[in-house]
């Protein structure tokens, strides 16, 4: 690779422009489907009354757990692949196919009325929830292979560039995903789903087509045993003990990424349930929250390069903790509009200075190591959170909206956590 291209030459080339339009693919799953339809679909079934509404919460970060659960499982395992195979691509393509595959047949399900019912739950409903947990394991376990072939696109001084160029990329995906909106107005949600599957699937294309796997020659590969990747997880752990700093770090991740990943499933049906939002005005606020995002992450670039991440960090853990106070209290709409536009700005914010703390604290023949258990922590982590919520509005359901409330203000709790363990990190010698 050259190291002279311009930031447009990179850009334009066909692999980097056909590696970031996966991302656009992927951010229309993710924000159509875990953030925005899929909850509104849930609360649109289950949540004919307040008790109702906290069991349909229940369903959502259970659901939201589950597809956690299952990626931590075979992450490690996905890892061990990659390393040994060089295959990216070819995983991508199928994982990500599986994941199309169960976003339409979320809405052949949710359109079908199977006169079943147990327990309340209609059967279409429950083939629907199985589907999404499919759908996103897929989706998650695509992105581990995705963010790896980074590497692969270009020099190490280019990286950034790529990085940033895939996120707004990604960026222009949820707008251009929340345009199925159009087509649901204010019900019968599932109607996003078949929509929301093709374009996941035509903005894909480029990538399955015009990228080139650099497969690791087969006399080169070994035995894949799918206890290793657990081994390689242990082996950095233990070694880590070396990087006091980084180590701490990670254990305040864990709990700043909980509260961000509950947010991000169970705001849309907190918003429009608990603060009385209509679904047409959450888009807009979600568009806002977005665009906060954008802008938070290019401020806090500027800031962290300024101040440093470690005190960045603190920042937005602080900010986060504030947009969760507000969000606990609102009982007006503008409160929710601060909220939102606040969470926004420190969601890409925490992406720009934990990354960017990783690479102080870490040594560099070690990085590739310690932002593995990073991600690992991170996906660890959007178990608990979820699980958490989940389980707090389940068992205070009959109090009604309160339940909610109360579920995500255990998320301040754990910001507070995530802050108090940060604050201990001491800026050591990358060596």
């Amino acid at each position: 690779m050259s190291k002279s291209r311009s930031p447009i030459a990179l850009y334009l080339s066909l692999p980097i422009l056909s590696w970031a339009f996966y991302d656009f693919a992927n951010t229309i799953f993710s924000s159509n489907i875990n953030t925005v339809f899929f909850p509104f679909y849930m609360d649109e079934v289950l949540g004919t009354d307040e008790v109702r509404q906290q069991v349909a919460s229940t369903f959502i970060s259970y659901a939201n757990a589950v597809a956690s659960f299952f990626l931590v499982l075979f992450s490690p395992l996905f890892g061990v692949w990659i390393d040994n195979t060089g295959y990216k691509k070819r995983f991508i393509v199928w994982f990500a196919s599986i994941s199309i595959f169960f976003t339409f047949m979320m809405g052949v399900f949710a359109g079908i009325d199977f006169n079943t019912a147990y327990a309340g739950i209609p059967l279409s409903l429950f083939l629907v929830v199985v589907s999404f947990v499919i759908a996103k394991f897929f989706f998650n376990s695509s992105l581990v292979f995705y963010d790896t072939m980074m590497g692969d696109l270009g020099t190490k001084e280019e990286m950034p560039l790529i990085s940033g160029f895939g996120v707004a990329v990604g960026y222009l995906g949820t707008i251009c995903g929340l345009l199925v909106y159009l087509l649901v107005s204010d019900g019968d949600f599932h109607r996003a789903f078949i929509p929301t599957a093709i374009l996941y699937l035509i903005f894909s294309l480029p990538l399955f087509f015009f990228i080139k796997d650099k497969p690791i020659p087969k006399e080169h590969r070994k035995k894949i045993k799918f206890l290793e990747g657990y081994k390689e997880i242990v082996q950095t752990f233990k070694e880590m003990k070396k990087y006091k700093a980084i180590f701490t770090f990670m254990i305040a991740y864990f709990f700043l990424n909980d509260a961000i990943a509950t947010t991000i499933a169970m705001m849309a049906v907190y918003a429009t349930a608990i603060v009385g939002f209509t679904s047409g005005q959450f888009i807009i606020l979600y568009l806002v929250s977005t665009i906060s995002t954008v802008i938070g992450s290019m401020v806090f670039g500027y800031i962290t390069k300024s101040i440093g991440a470690r005190r960045s960090v603190t920042i937005v853990a602080i900010l986060m903790t504030i947009a969760l106070f507000v969000a606990v209290f609102a009982t007006e709409q503008w409160m929710f509009w601060i909220a939102g536009s606040m969470f926004g700005i420190s969601l890409g914010s925490m992406w720009v200075t934990s990354r960017t703390l990783i690479i102080e604290l870490s040594p560099e023949h070690k990085r590739g190591q310690f932002f593995g258990l990073f991600a690992f922590s991170g996906k660890v982590s959007s178990i608990i959170g979820p699980a958490l919520y989940g389980t707090v509005t389940f068992l205070l359901r009959d109090y009604g909206t309160i339940a909610s409330r109360i579920a995500l203000g255990s998320l301040i709790v754990l910001t507070i956590v995530g802050l108090i363990i940060h604050l201990q990190v001491k800026d050591e010698e990358n060596t």
